[in-house]
């Protein structure tokens, strides 16, 4: 072998930020607060602040490899930590705010952060929270001076804390492989993991976000993050946008559909993403206000599969194209997007849209995927033959953080958990998760195809699927039901909807309607009503 004679700058999470401050410097950032005035700058701005952060950072004593938490939203403050934290060589962990406290306590531990940055409306959190926090010392609440509150904990303000620092930093070039960010699973069973993101797999992660088989940025683009900044990097919105020159609209914690609307109409946003439970909501907005967006172009959604009702009335009602991820934690997250291809578009729209909304995507550069059956052997690429889906890639987990044992096999292979099929146009479906598959007289009922075709059933919410312990046929389907507010469904009626679009054995064998509980990443909570209904079937 002959080694190759270029250049082996690494690949840097700063660098992702000078190239922004450079190229597009006039583009602008746009970001709503938790009770300040919307903030507006720019790339250039991004950069002379996360510069200022940089600094002051060093000045608390945060050191290369050093853990810095963040308990904060989709803002401005949050992603200047974003850029200088990983910048200086340091690692911040996005904690979770949805997850339970203990959980919450365990995660800013297991990291053993010495500083946290938390947003004004969590001080309540971290003042119940704090005498637990065996490793913090320094509290810095992301607000200005006027709006600061010191609590029984003694919160710096973020903003007096960056005021006299210098706009440019000397930004240091180090191994491509140091740990940049650490992120959390959601801890629904046993303690969440911890998965040490590199440089190189972020910025690696980035370029190939912006691509057209995936997001398809252009500098042209308004891209506005609904997925959580906190969860995975936001998809790696924050590091695709600038690479692209895309304006960048950030919304805080207002997820609401009038919220949002406001700033796509207003900011003129092209692309959005986030989990199905933000869209059902916004939809339920807009048609109960009659409004449209109108510059809107594309939804991505993630967390869970696509309602094919919702990717209808995104495209009939209102033109938005929908595409749905599958990513999780471990993967940085991207693995696959429902992007179209020439081969698909030739079979017509329909059966476009038929791959799009009920596949969870195509291959994308960077990731290779494999189903493997019962028997350990390839599954065929043929649409049918499902198995446990395999990934690995150099934006995939190999080992969990403070962990001794590899998470993937010694060849890189990551078992997901998830149960897939994949087709010979490289689209990937999720049929369920492992735990979550359904075995009912010795055959498999997928709970998701089930839960995305009751939920197109008029008047409800969200529908969720779990498997309950039956005398007879080991497990049958019940079906969970939270209808929108104010109004009444029926179980005769979803029964009726759901008779003609499944098999006869799959139908549920009970419908009942109650509050669908949400991990603390928008996910349908199957552990919590597995034990709520457990016994359900049984009588």
């Amino acid at each position: 072998m002959i080694p190759g004679l270029m250049q082996t700058t690494p690949l840097m999470i700063s660098g992702i930020l000078t190239y922004a401050a450079q190229a597009h410097g006039a583009r602008e950032i746009v970001s709503r607060l938790i009770d300040e005035p919307v903030w507006r700058y720019d790339y250039a701005g991004l950069a002379r602040r996360a510069a200022q952060l940089a600094h002051a950072l060093k000045r608390l004593g945060v050191k290369a490899g050093d853990r810095v938490t963040s308990l904060a939203w989709n803002t401005h403050r949050h992603l200047e930590l974003f850029y200088a934290v990983p910048g200086i060589g340091a690692v911040l962990h996005t904690a979770n705010p949805r997850l339970f406290d203990e959980q919450i306590v365990y995660t800013i531990n297991h990291a053993e952060s010495g500083v946290l940055f938390f947003d004004r409306n969590f001080l309540p959190l971290v003042e119940r929270i704090a005498a637990q926090l065996t490793t913090v010392k320094t509290f810095v609440m992301l607000s200005d001076a006027e709006r600061t509150e010191r609590g029984s904990i003694g919160a710096a303000s973020y903003e007096t804390l960056i005021a006299d620092e210098l706009e440019a930093y000397p930004w240091p070039s180090f191994d491509e492989n140091a740990g940049a960010f650490l992120c959390y699973t959601s801890g629904t069973t046993g303690d969440p993991k911890g998965v040490l993101y590199s440089h190189r797999a972020v910025v690696l992660h980035a370029m190939a976000g912006g691509l057209n088989s995936a997001f398809g940025f252009t500098a042209f683009d308004v891209v506005m993050p609904c997925s959580s900044l906190y969860h995975a990097t936001a998809w790696g919105l924050p590091f695709s946008a600038p690479i692209c020159g895309a304006k960048l609209v950030l919304p805080a914690d207002k997820m609401d559909g009038a919220s949002l609307h406001q700033l796509i109409e207003g900011e003129g946003v092209t692309f959005t993403g986030g989990v199905p439970t933000i869209w059902t909501m916004y939809l339920d907005w807009l048609e109960r206000n009659g409004q449209a967006p109108t510059a809107l172009k594309r939804v991505v959604i993630g967390g869970s599969a696509v309602p094919r009702a919702m990717a209808e009335a995104f495209k009939r009602r209102y033109d938005v194209q929908t595409l749905q991820i599958w990513g999780m934690t471990e993967t940085c997250p991207i693995g696959v997007v429902s992007t179209p291809t020439p081969s698909l578009a030739a079979l017509g729209e329909a059966a476009m849209d038929e791959a799009i909304w009920t596949r969870q995507g195509r291959l994308q550069f960077g990731i290779e995927l494999k189903v493997e059956t019962e028997t350990g052997a390839e599954a065929p690429w043929d649409g049918e033959t499902s198995g446990a889906l395999l990934v690995r890639g150099p934006w995939v987990v190999r080992r969990y953080f403070r962990k001794d044992e590899d998470a993937a096999r010694p060849d890189g292979w990551f078992d997901t958990g998830d149960i897939a099929t994949l087709d010979a146009h490289g689209f990937m479906r999720i049929t369920d998760r492992q735990k979550d598959v359904i075995k009912s007289g010795g055959e498999w009922i997928s709970s998701i195809d089930l839960e995305n075709i009751a939920v197109g059933c008029p008047g409800v919410k969200i529908a969720a699927v779990i498997g309950v312990p039956h005398p007879k046929w080991e497990e049958r389907p019940l079906l969970v039901i939270e209808p929108h507010d104010g109004v009444e469904v029926g179980k005769d009626a979803v029964l009726a909807f759901l008779a003609p679009r499944i098999v006869k054995w799959w139908t549920p064998d009970d419908v009942v309607f109650a509050r669908v509980p949400l991990t603390a990443t928008g996910k349908i909570d199957k552990k919590v009503l597995r034990e709520a209904w457990r016994g359900h079937l049984m009588g």
